[in-house]
């Protein structure tokens, strides 16, 4: 009886070890997909009049912004200039360790470069996308705006979209064309972390 006890618990065992085995690799075959994923929605531009365009935060450096940020403010200004949209809606809030906040910073980037005091508006309380997006739709809300173009760096995109619909915008995607992330060593860390923040979106609204 014990050797046929034995037994039985080396196959429980080997059974519960290959199911381990199938569930870790259905997890990497849904990460895969979804970094795939990711990485080709970044290159569909869906640029189209708008009533305004989003322009997600990014980091400033004392009151200017980082590279990466400023390829996403030009593009919002090219699309201003460009007849595209009526207004820009700047987000972002201030760090600690920062002079202004991240949408002030951008609003002054923009009047330095033309662009007009009331085509401009502001979120300066949000901290990450979801904020962003949040915070964006009420500003939508409270000046009768019901489309925009999504702004940000290509690897952000799919799931900065997926928001903006969720929150009621009928929105589209502008990825910038002078994104900072353009070679497989730079895009690789943005997709793996958008893969792991996309799929918690999705699960548990986060």
């Amino acid at each position: 009886m014990a050797g046929k006890s034995t037994i039985s618990s080396r196959g429980l065992a080997r059974r519960v070890l290959l199911a381990a085995m199938a569930v870790a690799a259905l997890a990497l075959v849904i990460l895969l997909v979804t970094a795939v994923r990711i990485g080709a929605f970044g290159t569909v531009d869906e640029t189209r009049p708008a009533d305004t365009a989003i322009v997600l935060g990014a980091a400033v450096v004392g009151d200017e912004p980082t590279p990466v940020f400023a390829a996403r403010i030009d593009h919002a200004i090219d699309l201003y200039w460009d007849g595209l949209v009526d207004t820009i809606i700047f987000t972002g809030a201030r760090s600690p360790e920062d002079e202004l906040s991240e949408a002030e910073t951008a609003r002054r980037y923009a009047l330095a470069r033309g662009v007009p005091a009331d085509a401009i508006l502001l979120d300066e309380a949000s901290r990450i996308t979801s904020e962003n997006i949040a915070n964006a739709a009420q500003i939508m809300r409270r000046y009768n705006l019901e489309s925009a173009l999504v702004v940000s760096d290509p690897p952000h995109m799919l799931r900065s979209v997926r928001m903006a619909c969720d929150a009621g915008i009928d929105a589209a995607s502008s990825p910038t064309p002078t994104s900072r992330y353009q070679t497989l060593a730079t895009q690789f860390p943005f997709i793996a972390r958008e893969t792991v923040l996309y799929l918690g979106y999705l699960l548990f609204g986060m």
